[in-house]
């Protein structure tokens, strides 16, 4: 979110490719001290197990946990014992629907056409990515959305204002790469997950490299459309 006051300012005196995969290597969350690994099977277990190449035997081991234990950590999930519970596996099953998209991001058609450059946000599967009419430019790529009480509003918007170096003075973070297309809400880079739960404060959080591609991609009166709901919310 950003500085709301300085953006009415701003907005006053404004006037209204490459394709590349979705990657589920990005930076890790901060690091948390790791506790002993639990010795309890989880719900998930099974799943998880699947999920992270270990023998599917539904029983945990101390390689079972380690890895597992491995996930959370890279991905800010807590507490990270190496429990196989809902948020966990919740994780990885969104990770395993954003690789099923391949690259026919706007399947459903929810995501306009008619409007030339256009970058689009699906919150259910928290991906997005730019499209020219019906012609995909970049992504689908994973981003990281509005928590619970603070979601990313849907609706047709458009960018009206971009600061490469911002810095909220609400939550005094930088926003690197910020284009704001609704309030305080933008397109920014964050150095964690983006799995990270529970999410932003309504902004779409995105890697670097992806901040930076739609900051060449994308201009001021370039329209933004968010559709759907992030899970959780």
């Amino acid at each position: 979110m950003g500085d709301i006051r300085r953006r009415r300012a701003v907005a006053l005196g404004i006037t209204g490719g490459l394709v590349a995969p979705l990657t589920l290597t990005l930076a890790a969350a901060p690091a948390q001290a790791a506790p002993s690994c639990t010795t309890q099977a989880g719900p998930y277990q099974k799943k998880v197990e699947k999920f992270l190449g270990r023998p599917v035997d539904g029983r945990q081991s101390s390689a079972d946990c380690k890895a597992i234990q491995a996930f959370q950590t890279k991905h800010g999930i807590s507490p990270n014992a190496g429990y196989a519970g809902p948020v966990t596996w919740g994780v990885m099953d969104l990770m395993n629907k954003q690789k099923a998209v391949g690259k026919n991001p706007n399947k459903d058609g929810k995501c306009p056409v008619n409007k030339g450059r256009i970058a689009c946000v699906n919150l259910t599967l928290q991906l997005s990515w730019v499209q020219d009419g019906s012609r995909l430019v970049y992504g689908p790529v994973p981003v990281r959305t509005g928590r619970n009480g603070y979601e990313t509003r849907t609706g047709l918007k458009k960018i009206y204002w971009r600061n490469i170096d911002h810095v909220s003075s609400i939550y005094n973070v930088p926003m690197p790469y910020a284009q704001f297309f609704d309030g305080g809400q933008a397109f920014h880079s964050v150095g964690v997950s983006m799995w990270n739960p529970p999410g932003s404060h309504g902004c779409v959080n995105m890697t670097k490299t992806d901040a930076k591609k739609y900051w060449s991609l994308l201009k001021n009166g370039d329209d933004v459309y968010v559709y759907g709901r992030k899970p959780g919310t």
